[in-house]
């Protein structure tokens, strides 16, 4: 219990952090978008690119880890969308619980990872990054495009946002890379400058971004979205590892990201494709703060690390 606490803590205290300095207005609200572009479009892509870029593979339960990740994604999806007739959701809102249900924060995601199983933990999250994040990605898009406010020419917007989405650039410039073994050198040393900055600034981005008065008005929405995404999601994307064959480390990486809160950047796109934007934001900052105690109870109930 005490390691898991001691991966756990110093995140969200992050993240608190971050809350702290928009609340206080010490770093003033406006200049939060151009942290937020700053460590999206440039930082985080230092993280990501050598990281998939050196990932090994061969021999690390991949197939399992990365089946296991997308099979849950689609199914919790599929679900969702298949229920859309009985919620009696606005289209709008339901763009907004669907990105809820699917979609993960992995600048809160990592650094658990990372704190909870080291280095080796990094290798198998990325697997999950490069096998989640273009399926994410092209699902929410997708369904913005069929279900968001206005979305009349909603394709065409659908592939400019997948175009722009540095992650998918990231995830496939680090996987070809990795295909033909580039040897690293200078290029990647200053990646790895750049990656350094990428979990504490995405933490505190991640904080300074929390809404809560924006879902006052559906308690309901929002706590059947926190108990799907936190408990329902992490328990399914395990067991699906442990059923394909993954390995006990695997099998803790695939209920770290299972668990872990709604993405900041579902609201961008929320408020870029007609989606629900106010219920967004509260998914987002709901999901975090249950996050706090859902995810170190989950690894204790696992026995994990």
């Amino acid at each position: 219990m005490s390691a898991i606490l001691a991966g756990v803590v110093p995140v969200f205290a992050l993240i608190a952090l971050g809350w702290g300095l928009k609340a206080s207005r010490f770093i003033p609200a406006e200049t939060w978008g151009p942290i937020e572009r700053i460590t999206y479009f440039v930082f985080y892509p230092g993280f990501l690119i050598p990281t998939i870029w050196a990932a090994q593979f061969e021999g690390l339960s991949s197939a399992p880890l990365g089946a296991a990740s997308v099979a849950a994604v689609f199914l919790i999806g599929g679900l969702a969308v298949a229920a859309k007739p009985l919620t009696g959701l606005s289209d709008p809102a339901f763009t907004s619980v669907f990105q809820g249900l699917t979609r993960w924060n992995s600048f809160v995601f990592l650094p658990i990872v990372f704190a909870v199983f080291g280095e080796g933990g990094l290798s198998r999250a990325a697997i999950v990054i490069g096998a989640l994040v273009p399926v994410i990605n092209i699902m929410a898009v997708l369904v913005l495009a069929r279900w968001g406010e206005g979305q009349g020419g909603g394709w065409r917007a659908a592939g400019q946002a997948l175009a722009r989405n540095p992650i998918l650039w990231s995830c496939g410039i680090g996987l070809l890379l990795n295909v033909l073994r580039v040897p690293p050198g200078p290029v990647d040393e200053a990646l790895d400058l750049l990656g350094d900055g990428a979990l504490p600034l995405g933490l505190l981005v991640a904080g300074a971004g929390l809404n809560f008065a924006a879902a006052a008005a559906r308690p309901v929405t929002i706590a059947t979205v926190c108990a799907v995404k936190l408990v329902a999601m992490p328990v399914l994307m395990w067991s699906l590892c442990r059923l394909f064959g993954g390995d006990p480390l695997s099998q803790g990486v695939a209920l770290a990201c299972g668990s872990a809160p709604g993405a900041a950047a579902s609201y961008v796109l929320a408020r870029q494709m007609g989606g629900d934007a106010p219920l967004m934001a509260g998914i987002v900052a709901f999901t975090t703060l249950a996050s706090v105690v859902t995810i170190p109870v989950l690894l204790l109930l696992f026995g994990l690390p």
